[in-house]
């Protein structure tokens, strides 16, 4: 038996005790979620198996020698993998792995800090390559050959840590501190282009409209309408992005058309109607009664709290209302802008919704007393919301900026996260 056959009988051995021990009844929670970073971790040090033998059949010439021009193409029919895969593995290979020159010295890999994580399973295959994209940009062209480095070993060190999209926001910040200069000033700056075309069927069914805005300001203010009103309407609804945002764009200008003006973005939160009982309120009693038509949880109740319009109604004994206050904002709109300034969108690691699908949440409960106050204020998406209010997740603010700590079963020693 040759050395490759019995390495992969052992591998069939392992990978079915693993699935004996997943499978099996008397398996805990932990148990389960070990299999999980068990897997995650052997997928990973495969992936690079792959990669540096792939690496490796290049250095020898492998492929060109079976007529194959591009290794890519060898690997989607050794492997019957799609054409963009194996191109995955190949510019990882090139980038990640050492080369052989012309001449036949070996050449260092271009990302050494990432190859060594990639094998010791700190990076996925998705972390190589952003690295080298990020790395393989016009910017990055543009900084020093000490910095590149340093920047690719910085990088490679946070892969642990962070997700193939978080890495990538992490290195184009880091590159645009670097390269604080920008390119060479252009004596011939091509003008910017703002235009929008309106194109009507011949036969009256309906039309297309296409458009570019180079201008910032005008392009924002289009998105920011369309988005405020392209939100899916629930689990149920079906439609494509491209189609709520296309129907987005018919509801604004029907409303333009029938008020003349545009609703603040993101539209407004439904009301708590505060039901209270006249002799509670004249004895000043804190009990009340919050009712919006149906039953809701006490988590969405206590969601709905955090960032809602308030209206207190008196009732009388026979649960007649003797008196409608008026509305008033949970959180004032200038505390709400303030919180957005910081977070920008969603604060949860790992999360990029933007502000105007976010809520305001009070980390100290408002109903239980918590201040309306900056420090007790964070911008979270619905999904997060809900999982801050009952998954174990908690969030506090430290030196300024949310910070939150993940339950035991995430990570047993709960170190703290950010979102980049």
């Amino acid at each position: 038996m040759s050395a490759v056959a019995a390495a992969y009988e052992h591998l069939q051995e392992a990978i079915e005790e693993l699935r004996t021990a997943a499978e099996s009844a008397l398996a805990s929670d932990g148990e389960l979620m070990s299999v999980l970073s068990v897997t995650e971790g052997v997928s990973r040090q495969l992936d690079y198996l792959t990669v540096s033998t792939t690496a490796a059949l290049q250095r020898r010439g492998t492929f060109a020698e079976r007529g194959y021009r591009k290794p890519e193409s060898a690997l989607t029919d050794l492997l019957g993998c799609d054409s963009y895969e194996a191109r995955r593995r190949v510019v990882a290979a090139e980038q990640a792995c050492e080369q052989i020159g012309l001449d036949g010295t070996v050449i260092p890999a271009r990302l050494p800090a990432t190859g060594k994580a990639f094998a010791a399973g700190h990076a996925g295959l998705r972390h190589v390559e952003v690295i080298a994209a990020l790395l393989n940009t016009a910017e990055a062209g543009r900084i020093t050959d000490w910095q590149r480095a340093g920047l690719e070993e910085q990088l490679a060190g946070m892969a642990a840590e962070y997700s193939p999209g978080q890495l990538r926001k992490i290195g184009t910040q880091l590159l645009e501190a670097l390269d604080d200069d920008g390119p060479e000033p252009d004596d011939n700056p091509p003008e910017p282009v703002n235009r929008l075309q309106v194109r009507k069927r011949r036969d009256g069914s309906g039309g297309t409209i296409s458009g570019q805005f180079d201008d910032a300001a005008m392009f924002d203010a289009i998105a920011t309408v369309i988005d405020a009103k392209a939100k899916p309407l629930g689990r149920d609804d079906q439609r494509s992005t491209g189609q709520r945002q296309a129907e987005a764009l018919a509801d604004a200008c029907g409303f333009v058309l029938a008020h003349a003006t545009l609703p603040d973005t993101g539209g407004r939160r439904p009301h708590l109607n505060v039901l209270i009982r006249l002799e509670d309120l004249e004895t000043r009693a804190r009990s009340a009664m919050l009712d919006f038509g149906g039953r809701m949880s006490p988590t969405s109740l206590r969601m709905l709290a955090c960032d809602a319009a308030v209206v207190p109604i008196v009732m009388n004994g026979a649960g007649q209302p003797l008196d409608v206050g008026r509305s008033t904002r949970v959180i004032p709109d200038g505390l709400r802008r303030a919180v957005t300034a910081r977070d920008r969108g969603c604060a949860h690691p790992g999360c990029d919704r933007t502000p105007s699908w976010c809520e305001i949440h009070h980390i100290w409960e408002w109903e239980h007393g918590g201040p309306t106050e900056l420090g007790n204020l964070v911008s979270l998406c619905k999904v997060h919301h809900r999982l801050i209010h009952d998954s174990g997740w908690v969030v506090r603010i430290r030196h300024g900026l949310p910070e939150f700590i993940p339950p035991k079963w995430i990570d047993p020693e709960q170190k703290p996260r950010w979102n980049p």
